[in-house]
């Protein structure tokens, strides 16, 4: 399939709120392993920066979110794992828009302990895919997170990272494009209803 010369417009969901968080370094390597790929139009989304009430009602931040969501053609959520899951404030972002995320791919970079949020991309998975959005197969999962990164925020040993995301990210671009294609605006309100 040839692409248009244009970039695909991808999100990069930053989605731990915890003042403490490490999300920020992870943020900062896939920032620049995504901007290194090329093709893509990169838009870093910090939920830290976001005031998102719970429910469908909006207020806040709601509608700067929805426009950024209805905007892309793709998604890499960064999460990390709390609890064997993932951070509730990135629930609260995931519901406070629905139609917006219908066919279009999501892609995960997970980090932590000794799964690096694997289980948190797990349930990930099913919320996604209730939503109407496909998430990509490849993932990027850093596991022992904090021993992975040197205090200048680099990785130790970064072929492996650096190759999964390659992997990811490739992924992640075909399946953009490709709904992208096949995403006409009124097609899928007419099979929900």
């Amino acid at each position: 399939m040839s692409h248009p010369t244009a970039d695909l417009r991808v999100v990069l969901v930053v989605a731990s709120v915890r003042p403490d968080r490490f999300g920020s370094t992870v943020a900062a390597w896939a920032t620049a392993r995504i901007v290194a790929h090329g093709g893509t139009c990169l838009d870093v989304v910090d939920l830290m920066e976001l005031d998102l009430p719970a429910g469908l009602d909006g207020g806040g931040d709601t509608e700067r979110w929805r426009s950024r969501v209805d905007a892309a053609d793709a998604f890499v959520v960064l999460t990390p794992e709390y609890n064997h899951g993932y951070p509730g404030y990135l629930k609260t972002a995931i519901d406070s828009v629905v139609d917006e995320w219908q066919a279009k791919p999501v892609a995960f970079v997970s980090y932590g302990g000794g799964a690096g949020g694997a289980r948190s991309v797990e349930q990930l998975r099913q919320v996604f895919a209730e939503l109407d959005a496909v998430t990509v197969r490849e993932s990027v999962t850093l596991v022992r997170v904090w021993d992975m990164f040197d205090d200048g925020g680099c990785l130790g040993s970064p072929a492996g990272p650096d190759r999964a995301m390659r992997a990811m990210l490739d992924r992640l671009i075909w399946w953009g494009w490709t709904l992208r294609a096949a995403r006409p605006p009124a097609a899928l309100a007419e099979v929900a209803s």
